[in-house]
């Protein structure tokens, strides 16, 4: 996960900031020091960590800080303030026309991931209650104009070609008319990208912008290429002019230099993170909370927005009466655990609540969700609602089923116990509150080993 090696780093300088009571100058040049190497290993350009220790040493050797009663934790805020500002400071949101459609178009170099964005960026908007329009014009790379109309037809949102001509203008130009025609308040051009940056490219892409209009544009970069990817977004920008930044296959750079560039170098917004390969896994790029993920701090807001997102109210009412009357059964466990697999990875959750990173037990296996969804799904109805049936012969036959072990059955079936016990508990606020302080990392690893 982007980030990776940074944020621990970083967590810990912290951790050691947070715990002193008086800090001296050569402490200071010493936590610097460490964070300067932290961002340089992360692959930040050199010249931005520079600037950024350079800031935060003044910052931090003020008599008030120095001689406050919390100097560590005060620090702790400048670095955290800094990271904002490094990031981009403020959200920055797709600004939609008054008068639609909102021509959006996007570009970048082939690879970077712009035709499956295109979907993931239209996915998202619809959700604002917009209705996009998705334009094939990349009409070079072989399947691209396919594999766009795959995109179009998973998501169930239009998409527009012309295989007939090669003139990427007329096909925009005929694309924005089927949008007003069709009520379609926002366009997406997926246009061609090329292996490396030339005159051609750069000129075909001025004369798109030139004819269709866009209200944004949007650079698709690929965030694994490291420093690459901000030499791009810096030349992008000089010879077209973007307005802002999507950065993609956030999921696999565990160094994240990328994000922490990009914006100091272009001047220009990262808008938008892929962090996956699901035409879901695309966010609006908050600088706020991802400097608290960074710096372990969590990202509360971000888990609320993906639940709200992903759960199904009518189900929650459902579970709402079913836990009043002290009714959980092996349905209900296997609606909530589906509904959690959308918002994403569990390991990627637990990482936005704050205090779980440090939590070294706290890597869930992934593949365990996968045999708790066979072992439930390998059960009867009358099982999944009333389990105290489950006997030895049909603890066998279920184990047969899901490719698992009686063994495993049996941890599943201990661990779904302790969880009745909890929501039984959750009931009451008496027991919600000795609930919480009794709750440890133990009864989280029941979900993990099931050999």
């Amino acid at each position: 996960m982007a980030f990776e090696g940074l944020s621990s780093r970083l967590q810990e300088i912290t951790r050691k900031l947070k715990g002193k009571a008086r800090i001296t100058e050569n402490d200071l040049k010493e936590v610097l020091r460490e964070v300067k190497l932290a961002l340089l290993e992360a692959d930040v350009n050199y010249k931005i960590v520079k600037e950024f220790i350079k800031v935060i040493e003044e910052k931090s050797l003020g008599q008030d800080v120095l001689k406050s009663l919390t100097p560590g934790q005060q620090v702790v805020k400048i670095v955290k303030d800094e990271l904002i500002t490094l990031l981009g400071g403020e959200e920055s949101k797709i600004n939609f026309t008054p008068n639609p459609p909102t021509i959006i178009m996007l570009v970048g170099l082939q690879g970077s991931g712009k035709t499956t964005t295109c979907g993931k960026l239209a996915n998202i908007i619809r959700k604002q209650g917009k209705k996009p329009l998705l334009v094939a014009c990349d009409v070079y790379r072989p399947a691209a104009i396919k594999q766009l109309e795959v995109v179009g037809k998973q998501l169930d949102i239009p998409v527009y070609t012309n295989e007939q001509t090669k003139d990427v203008n007329v096909i925009a130009k005929q694309a924005i008319s089927v949008a007003y025609s069709k009520l379609n308040d926002v366009v997406i051009i997926d246009t061609a990208g090329r292996l490396q940056i030339d005159e051609v490219l750069m000129q075909e892409l001025k004369d798109l912008k030139k004819n269709a209009k866009p209200h944004e544009i949007l650079l698709v970069v690929d965030s694994m290429t490291g420093q690459d990817a901000v030499n791009i977004a810096d030349k992008f920008n000089q010879d077209l002019g973007i307005d802002g930044i999507v950065l993609t296959k956030l999921d696999g750079d565990t160094r994240g230099g990328a994000a922490l560039s990009v914006k100091k170098i272009t001047g220009r917004p990262i808008k938008y993170i892929a962090t996956g390969e699901k035409l879901s896994d695309i966010e609006v790029f908050h600088p706020e909370r991802m400097a608290s993920r960074i710096l372990g701090m969590g990202d509360v807001l971000s888990i609320i927005e993906k639940a709200e997102e992903t759960f199904d109210l009518e189900e929650a009412e459902k579970l709402e009466k079913k836990l009043k009357k002290q009714k959980f059964d092996l349905e209900d466990y296997l609606t909530q655990l589906r509904q959690i697999k959308k918002m994403g990875s569990f390991s990627s959750i637990l990482k936005m609540i704050p205090g779980m990173n440090k939590i070294k037990d706290a890597n869930i296996d992934e593949k365990e969700f996968g045999k708790i969804e066979a072992i439930i799904c390998s059960m009867t109805k009358e099982e999944r609602q009333n389990p105290k049936i489950l006997n030895g012969s049909r603890r066998l036959r279920i184990a047969k089923g899901s490719g698992t072990t009686v063994q495993a059955i049996n941890k599943f079936m201990q661990s779904f116990e302790m969880t009745q016990k909890m929501m039984k508990e959750m009931t009451s606020d008496k027991g919600m509150r000795r609930m919480m302080k009794n709750f440890n990392m133990d009864e989280l690893k029941d979900f993990n080993n099931l050999k």
